[in-house]
């Protein structure tokens, strides 16, 4: 068993390296190299990384990859998508391709509240926790000017401050509730610095209002935290097109194909099994891009998710309809989305990604992100009532296979000329690569 290790932190770069390879892995040498190898031979970025988090040893990469010919509110975008996952960037493409001759994606933000709570313990009449709220409310916000003096100027700031019963749920417990607007800036830093003078104030406040008893006054603050569910933080992304366009599959009648979408999202309404890989697949478009543009994926997976259950079981984000002629397909989501501050204005690639989506404010961010998740389900589902998922992923898997296996460029090029026409599976190709490297 290894030695537990005191003061961590306060080794080198290279010692830490040093003590991971040395005791937890196979071949010290080998794993010194490969996490030297992924260092940015530039010392400024690499010092930049390494300062992004705690006790770094190495950069670990993700591809970065784009997916052309989006056409959102009649704006041309190319989408980059940070992913490792194969047939992602390929599935968002042919989306994006496939509805950019039938009116694009059209998209709405329909709200930018963001949420934070003060979360509290209070032993005593709720009639008088009433009182003192209305009383303590403009002090509230007295106290915290300085902290939203900015926010304010730019136009965003505190939304509303609710007191909320919940002692029914859990004895004692009481909330503040309170909206914010925060413009550009995702807000997280904001909200929860203003969280915890609210939460200061109304103890200290209590300490002196003249209706509490001595055992009312000790109001216990459990914790001050913003929230990563925001139902109110909601952005719309649709497609439509008459019937007769749905030409997806040669096989598949358009109407046919239509009804077979909308029965697939019926089972995901009522099947939480198949909601989650439903909805899986959408966050495979919305994760991609969140990471491109340095936005906080587990929070956006934690909100969406959460959303998704809001009407007591777990259903699809995505809805289609058939009225008369045309087909509808759609998706509302809750998309809480920063464009300046954290990593936005560090990170090379955060910044050069933000570039090439033409430098978006927040609310374009969320509806670029909702279409990406619109249009990833699109191609998962076209594939899905079709030809299947594993055809066409199987064959965007095909290079990794083939690396796997440790093949050469030349046996990678015949085999991806001989998987053309013919079905990719792990063992299919082990059996080709034998046969290439026999003759």
């Amino acid at each position: 068993m290894t030695t537990p290790i005191l003061g961590f932190s306060k080794l080198s770069k290279q010692e830490k390296i040093e003590w991971v390879s040395q005791h937890y892995t196979n071949n010290p040498s080998e794993a010194k190299k490969i996490l030297e190898r992924y260092w940015n031979s530039e010392n400024d970025v690499q010092k930049l990384h390494d300062e992004f988090i705690e006790n770094t040893i190495t950069n670990y990469y993700l591809p970065l990859g784009i997916a052309p010919n989006f056409l959102i509110n009649d704006k041309m975008y190319a989408i980059p998508m940070a992913i490792e996952e194969s047939s992602v960037v390929a599935a968002a493409s042919k989306s994006a391709k496939f509805w950019l001759d039938r009116g694009g994606f059209k998209t709405k933000v329909l709200g930018t509240e963001k949420v934070g709570q003060v979360h509290f313990i209070y032993s005593g009449d709720f009639a008088k926790l009433e009182k003192f709220f209305f009383t303590v409310h403009s002090k509230l916000l007295e106290d915290a000017k300085s902290l939203i003096k900015n926010m304010k100027k730019r136009g965003g700031g505190v939304s509303k401050i609710e007191l909320r019963n919940k002692s029914e749920e859990l004895h004692g417990y009481y909330q503040l509730h309170c909206t914010f607007e925060t413009l550009d800036a995702m807000g997280a830093n904001f909200i929860n610095s203003c969280l915890e003078q609210f939460a200061k104030t109304f103890k200290q406040e209590a300490q002196d209002f003249h209706l509490f008893d001595s055992k009312e006054k000790n109001i216990e603050i459990v914790m001050s935290i913003l929230s990563n569910y925001v139902p109110n933080c909601l952005v719309k992304a649709e497609v439509s097109c008459a019937i007769n366009e749905l030409n997806i599959d040669t096989s598949t009648a358009p109407l046919e194909f239509a009804n077979k979408l909308l029965r697939a999202i019926d089972i995901a309404n009522i099947e939480p099994h198949r909601a989650v890989t439903h909805n899986k697949g959408i966050m495979n478009g919305i994760d991609a891009v969140i990471l491109a543009t340095g936005n906080d994926f587990r929070a956006i997976e934690a909100g969406v998710h959460a959303y998704a259950s809001k009407d007591g079981q777990y259903k699809s984000l995505t809805h289609a309809s058939i009225e008369d002629d045309l087909f509808r397909f759609w998706i509302e989501i809750p998309l809480a989305l920063g464009t300046v501050g954290g990593l936005t204005n560090l990170h090379p690639l955060v910044k050069l990604a933000l570039e090439i989506l033409q430098k978006p404010t927040a609310k374009e961010l969320m509806q670029i992100v909702a279409v990406a998740g619109l249009a990833q389900n699109f191609a998962a589902l076209s594939s899905l009532i079709t030809t299947g998922i594993q055809e066409g992923h199987m064959k965007m898997h095909l290079l990794n296979i083939l690396n796997q296996l440790g093949a050469t460029d030349k046996e990678k090029v015949e085999a991806v000329h001989y998987f053309k026409t013919h079905t990719v599976s792990h063992s299919a190709v082990v059996e080709a690569l034998e046969k290439l490297r026999a003759n």
